[in-house]
């Protein structure tokens, strides 16, 4: 176990702390430690680039571990009234799509040359947008100002770009379908 891996690791554990913080009312706090989750992926993806120290697990345990708290941020945020219903339904049903699918791509196939897939641009402006729109809220609502309009346009954003996303995604695993008959 290396150290970005490591720091993967506790990303992964601060999820239920941020769910905890969230459910409480605690918004800055969970504010707070979503932001230093945050952080710690900037930091285990520069030491595993920098220092030669990409793993596979790591290939596999990032995207988790950002899946993770993203999602769980969501459902609760969603839950406690702070971001609409519909939208809570469509990030969610746009990974379980891409996660589904992933598994039934290898189960036909026998590839796993689909996952982990490369990110795509659209998918890394979709996480920025729900990074910035969970983020807002929880940073808003816990200090006490109105972000009422950044905020809605901060939900098209997300709306758009998840929409957007998972269209591309699946219309990328379509597209490698015939590559991997015969193989």
């Amino acid at each position: 176990m290396n150290i970005p891996n490591s720091i993967t690791l506790l990303r992964i554990a601060s999820v239920p702390l941020v769910v905890w913080l969230l459910l409480e009312g605690s918004l800055l706090w969970g504010f707070w430690v979503f932001a230093f989750a945050g952080i710690s992926d900037a930091a285990d993806g520069f030491i595993a680039k920098r220092f030669n120290m990409e793993t596979e697990l790591g290939k596999y345990l990032d995207p988790l571990a950002d899946k993770a708290l993203l999602v769980s941020v969501f459902v609760t945020l969603g839950l406690a009234g702070f971001i609409p219903s519909w939208l809570v339904i469509l990030v969610v049903f746009r990974d379980v799509v891409i996660v589904f699918g992933a598994m039934v791509f290898e189960t036909l196939t026998g590839s796993l040359t689909m996952h982990p897939m490369k990110p795509q641009m659209v998918s890394k402006v979709n996480t920025t947008f729900q990074i910035l729109y969970a983020g807002s809220i929880m940073a808003g609502t816990g200090y006490g100002l109105d972000l009422g309009a950044a905020l809605y346009i901060l939900m098209i954003c997300t709306a758009l770009t998840t929409v957007a996303s998972g269209i591309s995604i699946v219309a990328a695993a379509l597209s490698r379908w015939p590559d991997t008959k015969g193989e």
